[in-house]
């Protein structure tokens, strides 16, 4: 019998070709649903069958010329989109739209009751998406399209997104900055690229406050990561009272990540994990999305995954 925790995952996700050598790259997924299967977490898994996003979905966080920017460069075989490193494949604008319509179907099975929370195994990755600008290997900012569709189809009015990627989360925050409906937190290495993230960034406007940046020096290790979840970001969530809790889950935090130099571990993540679904407990019933972002080593990938989705089914 299926726990109440879903999974969103599709072979399709595979096709975005990232080229040779780069870091977020098809195998990334592979590795995961392999150890998930050789774990014996798969067939205790709900699968969700998920479809393409409506392009409207994407323009209810993003402008059409950065819509149509990314649908014509992938129909004409652009490999590069930006001065930086985010490549794409004549396949990368429909699978991001089917990365986007598994985050929204997920939010449905949460929001509705069906399960208590879902993770979503989806690439490209979006938390560097700006409004208009491609950016980190994302193209559209996926957890901003659930949040949006969470607020446009069942009415809610307080949704916290929880991003424990080592990087930013610059993407999220600039498309919620000044907005008091979405509470966004970042826990992310400092300095590190993108090199947004300071603690004085905390939202503008009626937003101001809504933005809560948790800078981390390098070499932070568990202590620290708890530390700040229980002196911080548990508190904030606890003032705020969101009726849903996504987290932009990136692993490349963990010790073994070559992207960056944080020292977390597969066991950190659980317990971030089993610290954020307490509180959701209180504030709206358990109900979480976590959708992946970062996590470049194949093997800590798997494993943090494995940990995060195991604590996810212990409550569900």
């Amino acid at each position: 019998m299926p726990s109440r925790t879903g999974f969103v995952y599709h072979d399709r996700f595979l096709e975005h070709d990232t080229g040779p050598g780069h870091p977020e790259r098809p195998d990334r997924l592979r590795s995961i649903t392999h150890h998930l299967k050789q774990q014996n977490l798969w067939p205790e898994l709900h699968h969700l069958i998920i479809d393409q996003a409506l392009e409207e979905s994407l323009l209810s966080v993003h402008k059409l010329e950065h819509v149509k920017f990314v649908k014509e460069s992938c129909r004409r075989g652009t490999r590069l989109l930006d001065s930086g490193d985010t490549c794409v494949s004549s396949e990368s604008y429909d699978v991001a739209l089917l990365a986007a319509g598994g985050a929204i179907a997920a939010v449905d099975a949460v929001a509705n009751g069906l399960l208590k929370n879902v993770f979503c195994a989806v690439r490209p990755p979006g938390h560097h998406a700006e409004r208009n600008r491609i950016m980190g290997f994302c193209l559209f900012n996926t957890i901003a399209i659930a949040a949006r569709h969470a607020q446009t189809a069942f009415g809610l009015k307080r949704i916290a997104i929880v991003d424990w990627d080592v990087h930013h989360g610059n993407g999220t925050q600039e498309i919620f900055y000044a907005d008091r409906s979405i509470l966004f937190i970042s826990t992310h290495q400092y300095p590190l690229w993108p090199g947004t993230g300071a603690r004085d960034e905390q939202g503008e406007g009626e937003g101001r406050g809504y933005t809560l940046n948790i800078p981390m020096p390098p070499g932070s290790g568990e202590k620290e990561y708890v530390d700040a979840f229980t002196r911080e970001i548990l508190p904030a969530l606890d003032g705020y009272r969101p009726e849903l809790i996504l987290i932009s889950a990136g692993f490349d935090a963990h010790r073994d990540d070559p992207l960056a130099n944080i020292n977390l571990t597969e066991e950190t993540f659980a317990k971030l994990t089993s610290l954020i679904m307490e509180m959701a407990e209180t504030c709206c019933d358990g109900k979480i999305v976590s959708l992946l972002e970062g996590g470049y080593n194949l093997q800590a990938l798997a494993r943090s995954v494995e940990a995060h989705i195991r604590t996810l089914v212990q409550s569900a």
